[in-house]
This record gives structure tokens, C-alpha cells and sequence, in this order.
């Protein structure tokens, strides 16, 4: 049996069906210039993934079959009706099905068109139903109970879509029972950190159940806070990798299931955490008609790893910065921001907020409000945050939010001042992960024979929010490699406060932590939406009532 299939990664917009059309049809273009007898797509690549809400609407679930209707007489009129092209698209059914409560109903489907010869001559509705997570099909979409096996030049290929592939059963026992020799994924599987060798074990486990050939076509690129990494990859029967594609790129990779092709290595764990937050900002102000960003240097480093994301992904032209000094403004404040101004290319304009900050406390004063501490140290944060939006009105910019987290977690943020903006990329990061991510972008720079991003002293000085004389991130919160790994336990393994103290962590610390982060739920809603990196990010995948209380 021979077959020589092409899996087309590409970076689809949710709702552009045209666009994403198009790039269809050139990604089968390519494919017939490689002799490719199959083309296999990403899931709802037609559509964009996820659409949301939009699922539920009859115009776009009509407008994407429309869609794949037309691709189909597109590629035929392209001279490519020879070739088998599977696609992912939204469709709906027109007969009640049986939904998972068992009363039957009709509506939208998460679909594989099967296109040959100017028309859709097969269709597969996704089985298994993904409700974890950041996902929510099962509030979306019917599933679909019925196998679909087609034959390409005598290689029978079995169809499956992302999920069904997670599962023990469905689509892969039906690939096995039909006796197929492909087993063809659709695939939307977001970014994590470290999945691409989850997926790898995946489908070395799942082609020996299947007793097939799996080829796995993952999307590529941002759509709000998920961004889809690639890495597509053809694996044997006897669960051998046989072709990999590169993560982030769009690509189409060959595969000749009697040879072993090209394996792309996939990145270490720190470079695609940074390669995944660059898409993911690049798509999000691309995408969504942004020109330009603005932030605000503080000379530390969660904002130098801000502004070094941003120029990597959009260049140092579209990148803007305000460096607002207050009373308790450090030295290397500003002469960090303009090291990294130096080093970056992007730029830097000063705006001292001393005059604003004195006009404020004078007419509160004079209005007889107490001004404690604490008052005065988010006021700052506050008279920054409106210059950046203000900056943000006259010049159209994309204002970032710099915040970690770390920093998210326990609520050590300001409202309306530091929390500020349209994109968060850091807010999934771990504050020691910054640092990891500092110091690998510098090496990398170096080792390119290029200038270094981030400025030293950004990396090596001590945290500090510099709202008040010599305070340091530590006067509020333990070290950060302490903080992380209890914020790791109890975020992302929802381990209670009796097993992160039988794991040796001190008490009261503990107890600390969960109460801060319990508390701060109400900040995190009202956070910019951020790159998801982590296995459980805040929002879609951590839901928890701002009014609870339940303590650990």
C-alpha cells in the first residue's frame, strides 16, 4: 500500500472563511506540486478554532457549509479535483441526532468534509466530545456516532477529529474493526508547556491499538488566550515516528508512508514557552487591526521581557514605551528602561508622574480623605495606568499588561493601574519562569552574535514595585521559588492546604498563600486576557466563584 499524504499546518482566523479558504487552497496547491495523493487539514481550520459562541449562530453555521461548498468547486476549477482533500469546518444537521442527555435534537456539528472531484463526497461528525479544561463542546456541538473510512488509490483511511484520538474506544476501534490503514487526525490541541511529547506518546500508543498508520495535522497560531503550536506528525503502526513538523510555523509536510521523512526536533521547554507567547501577541494585534503597542518600562523584569516579546514579534517600530518615574522611582529605573530601549530598538519616551501623584494627594487631602499607605502605593499604580490608557486614546495603541502569574495569583497587582490593558502576555508565566525566559533570550541572542534584550541589571537586581522608599517584593511575598512551588501545587494540581503542609511547606505560609489567592479571584476577572502556557491558566481553565466561602 502506498500513499504519500501532505498535513497542512496553517494559522486559520476564526471567522474569516475566505481567508482561511484561501489558504486551503494554497496549502493543496503545494501539496499536488509534491505529488500528494491526500491533503489533511486541521480541525474547523475553515472556520477558525474555537468559534465560541458563533457555533450556535444559524448564519455562520450555514455560511461555513456555503464555504466548504464552494473550496470544494474552487479546488476542482484549481485543477486539484484528483486530489483528496479532508478539511474541518462547522456544520450542522438537518435531521435530529441523539445529543449525550439521549433526546434527540438538532444542531451544529464540529465536522471533516471529505473534497474530491469539485464536491464534498463524505462527512464525519467529531465523536468524542472535549468538556475540560479550555474546552466546551459538549455546550456547542452534537456528537456524531458513525465511522467513516475512505479509499484513496486502494489505502482505506479512517477519519477521526482531535478528541477521538484521546480516547480509548470510538474511532479508534472503528479504524481497527474497518481494517483501515490510516487512521487521519484533525487537530486543534492547543499550546502547553512540554505537550508536544504528550502528543508524541499519544499516538505511539494509539496507532498499535488502531493497527494503523496515524497522521496528525495540528493548526498553528493565536486566537485570544490559546495559541496552537504545530508540530504535526506521521507516526507507524508499530508506533515509530516517521515525519514531524517544526512548532509555529506554517508548513505542509510530506509523508510517504513507506519511508521515513523529515523529523523535526521540537524546541526545549524554555524556548517554546517564548516562541508561543511571540505568536500569540503577533496574532492577537495582527488579527485584531492593532498598528502598534505601548507599555510601561519600569526598568524591571517582567516589563523587559514584555517589551523584548513584543519586538520579536512585531518589531521594534511598532513598539512603544513610557517610562513613568514617581517620588520613590530608583535610578536604575530609568537608565534600566533606557538600556533596554538601547538594546531592543523600540520607543521610549519619559512621562514623570511626581506632578500628578502630588495633585492627587492635595485634593484629597484637602477633601479630608485618609490616605494610608496602601492608598498611596495603588494611586501611583493607578496615575500610571491611566497615562498608558490615555497615551493609548490619542495615538491608537495596544496597551500590554506586564504583570506574571506569580504576581496574578496572590493578588499583588493594582486594579485599574498595573492591571491596565488590552493583552496580557506574561499572565500565564510563573515569575521564575520570567527569569528562565530572560536568561534564555539573552543566550540565544548571543549565540546569533546579536545584542542581548533584556538589560543585565533586570535580571540580576531584586523585585521591587517601588511605590514606596526601598520596598522590595520579599516585604510582602516569601521568595519566589517558594511562592511558585506552592502557587504550582495548589493552582495546578488542586492540592489542599493538608498536602502542601504534609509535603513539608510551613503552615501559616501556606495558609497565607491560599487565602491571598483565594481572595484575589475578583482582580483575575477583571485582568486583560493573556497567552495560556501552563496546564490550568487563569479563566478558561480555572473557574472558580468570586463570592465562596469555601477555605481550604
Amino acid at each position: 500500500m502506498t500513499l504519500l499524504a501532505a498535513l497542512a499546518q496553517f494559522n486559520p482566523t476564526v471567522g474569516d472563511l475566505s481567508a482561511n479558504s484561501l489558504k486551503i487552497r494554497q496549502a493543496v496547491a503545494e501539496g499536488a506540486a509534491g505529488g500528494a495523493q491526500l491533503v489533511l487539514c486541521g480541525e474547523m481550520c475553515l472556520t477558525g478554532y474555537p468559534v465560541e459562541d458563533l457555533a450556535l449562530r444559524k448564519d455562520f453555521q450555514v455560511a461555513s457549509r456555503e464555504a466548504v461548498e464552494q473550496l470544494a468547486a474552487d479546488l476542482a476549477s484549481d485543477g486539484y479535483g484528483d486530489i483528496t482533500t479532508v478539511v474541518g469546518y462547522l456544520d450542522f444537521s438537518d435531521s435530529p441526532l441523539t445529543d449525550t442527555s439521549g433526546y434527540p435534537r438538532g444542531g451544529p456539528t464540529n465536522c471533516a468534509a471529505v473534497i474530491r472531484a469539485g464536491a464534498v463526497t463524505a462527512k464525519y461528525n467529531k465523536h468524542f466530545l472535549p468538556n475540560y479544561g479550555v474546552f466546551d463542546e459538549a455546550r456547542y456541538f452534537l456528537p456524531g456516532n458513525e465511522p467513516l473510512i475512505i479509499d484513496i488509490d486502494g489505502a482505506r483511511v479512517a477519519i477521526a477529529i482531535c478528541e477521538d484520538l484521546w480516547r480509548e474506544g470510538g474511532p479508534v476501534q472503528w479504524a481497527r474493526e474497518g481494517h483501515a490503514d490510516v487512521l487521519a487526525v484533525l487537530n486543534a490541541s492547543p499550546f502547553e508547556r512540554d505537550k508536544d511529547d504528550v502528543r508524541l506518546d499519544l499516538c505511539q500508543t494509539r496507532a498499535p491499538q488502531a493497527g494503523t498508520t496515524i497522521l496528525y495535522t495540528n493548526i498553528v497560531g493565536g486566537q485570544d488566550e490559546l495559541v496552537f503550536d504545530g508540530g504535526s506528525m506521521a507516526v507507524s503502526a508499530s508506533g515509530s515516528l516517521i515525519a514531524r513538523a517544526p512548532q509555529f510555523v506554517e508548513c505542509v509536510l510530506f509523508v510517504d508512508l513507506d519511508a521515513v521523512g523529515i523529523i523535526s526536533p521540537p524546541l526545549n521547554s524554555v524556548a517554546e514557552v517564548w516562541e508561543a507567547l511571540v505568536l500569540s501577541l503577533r496574532d492577537y494585534v495582527n488579527k485584531n487591526g492593532f498598528q502598534s503597542v505601548l507599555l510601561g518600562a519600569s526598568g524591571g523584569i517582567d516589563s523587559a521581557v514584555v517589551a523584548a516579546i513584543a519586538v520579536d514579534a512585531l518589531g521594534p517600530e511598532r513598539v512603544h514605551a513610557v517610562a513613568m518615574p514617581s517620588p520613590y522611582s530608583s535610578e536604575h529605573s530609568i537608565s534600566d528602561a533606557m538600556d533596554l530601549a538601547a538594546r531592543t530598538g523600540l520607543a521610549l519616551r519619559e512621562i514623570p508622574i511626581a506632578p500628578m501623584f502630588s495633585a492627587y494627594l492635595d485634593q484629597l487631602r484637602d477633601g479630608s480623605v485618609p490616605l494610608p499607605g496602601l492608598t498611596e502605593e495603588n494611586l501611583q499604580a493607578r496615575i500610571r495606568g491611566t497615562t498608558l490608557m490615555a497615551l493609548s486614546n490619542a495615538e491608537g495603541h495596544l496597551v500590554l499588561a506586564t504583570g506574571n502569574k506569580s504576581e496574578l495569583s496572590v493578588g499583588y497587582s493594582t486594579i485599574y493601574g498595573d492591571a491596565v490593558g488590552g493583552f496580557a502576555p506574561i499572565k500565564d508565566v510563573p515569575k521564575t519562569l520570567v527569569w528562565d525566559l530572560a536568561r534564555w533570550r539573552n543566550e540565544h541572542a548571543e549565540l546569533d552574535g546579536k545584542i542581548p534584550p533584556i538589560p543585565p541589571n533586570s535580571i540580576t537586581k531584586e523585585p521591587s514595585a517601588e511605590l514606596r522608599p526601598d520596598q522590595k517584593d520579599t516585604d510582602s511575598l516569601p521568595d519566589y521559588e517558594l511562592l511558585d512551588a506552592i502557587l504550582d501545587a495548589y493552582v495546578h494540581q488542586d492540592q489542599s492546604a493538608a498536602e502542601l503542609i504534609a509535603h513539608g511547606f510551613d503552615s501559616e505560609l501556606v495558609h497565607r498563600i491560599i487565602r491571598l489567592t483565594d481572595l484575589a479571584e475578583y482582580k483575575r476577572r477583571q485582568y486583560p486576557p493573556g497567552t495560556k502556557i501552563t496546564l490550568k491558566a487563569f479563566g478558561r481553565d480555572r473557574r472558580l466563584p468570586i463570592t465562596n466561602k469555601w477555605r481550604s
